[in-house]
C-alpha cells in the first residue's frame, strides 16, 4: 500500500516549496518511494478526522499500513530508517546524520522561522525594526556556526543524508536574503541541494498543487460585467 501524506489544498507559501510537506515529498523522492497525497483545506485540517491524525491540526501527516505519523521530522526519520539512501550504514555516521536532523529542526529552524513570521505579521508594528534586528542577530549567529562547520565540504557529514535534507529545507526559507548571502559556502550548499533531481521532482509536485488551485479560483471567479 502506498504511503499517503497530507498537504495544503491552497498553500500559504504560494508554491515556493516552504510548506513542510515539501520535506516529506523530497525524502520520498530521494528513496524512490511513490506516494499519494490528500489535499486539505484549512477548515478540513481542524476537523476531528484530521485531528485524529495530527493532534494540532497541521500538515503533513503520513499513513501507511495502519501507521500514522505527524511532524515532518519524525516522518522523514521514518522514511530514512525504512529505506536505503538517506542514512549511512555505519552506526556512528548514522547517528551523526540523525544529530544533524535534530540540529536543523531544533537549532537552526526556530530563529529562521520566527524571523519569517515577524516579517509577515509584524511589519506594520512600531517595534518591527528593533525586533527584526534582534532576530537577524540570532539567525546570523546560527548561520555563522553552520558555515564554519560546513567549510568547503559538499554536505554536513560525508554523503548527502536526511540531515542535509532537513537543513536545506530550513535554509530554503532564507533564499534571496542578505543573511544567507553573507556565507557563500551556504549559498553553494543550498544550490547543490536544490539541484538534486529528487528535490526538483518534489518541488514541481508541490508547486503544481498551488497552480491548479489558482486556476480553479480563476475559473470560479465571476467574469467582467456584461460577459455572457
Amino acid at each position: 500500500m502506498l504511503p499517503t501524506i497530507t498537504a495544503f489544498e491552497r498553500s500559504p507559501d504560494r508554491g515556493r516549496g516552504l510548506a513542510r510537506d515539501m520535506r516529506v515529498r523530497w525524502a520520498l523522492e530521494e528513496v524512490g518511494q511513490p506516494y499519494a497525497v490528500r489535499l486539505l483545506s484549512f477548515e478540513a485540517m481542524q476537523q476531528p478526522a484530521h485531528r485524529a491524525r495530527h493532534p494540532f491540526g497541521q500538515i503533513p501527516t503520513y499513513e501507511q499500513d495502519g501507521l500514522v505519523l505527524f511532524e515532518s521530522g519524525a516522518i522523514v526519520l521514518h522514511i530514512a530508517q525504512t529505506h536505503p539512501g538517506l542514512l549511512p550504514e555505519a552506526p556512528d555516521a548514522r547517528l551523526r546524520a540523525v544529530s544533524w536532523m535534530f540540529a536543523a529542526l531544533n537549532t537552526i529552524e526556530p530563529p529562521v522561522f520566527e524571523r519569517a513570521l515577524c516579517v509577515v505579521l509584524e511589519r506594520e508594528t512600531p517595534w518591527f525594526a528593533e525586533r527584526l534586528e534582534t532576530l537577524d542577530k540570532r539567525v546570523r549567529q546560527r548561520l555563522g556556526e553552520l558555515s564554519l562547520h560546513l567549510g568547503q565540504s559538499p554536505w554536513l557529514d560525508g554523503e548527502f543524508s536526511a540531515g542535509d535534507l532537513l537543513m536545506l529545507s530550513v535554509l530554503l526559507r532564507l533564499q534571496g536574503s542578505t543573511l544567507l548571502e553573507e556565507h557563500p559556502n551556504l549559498l553553494d550548499y543550498l544550490a547543490r541541494g536544490t539541484a538534486r533531481p529528487a528535490f526538483q521532482r518534489a518541488f514541481q509536485a508541490q508547486a503544481e498543487v498551488f497552480l491548479q488551485a489558482q486556476q480553479a479560483d480563476a475559473q470560479a471567479s465571476p467574469g467582467p460585467r456584461g460577459a455572457a
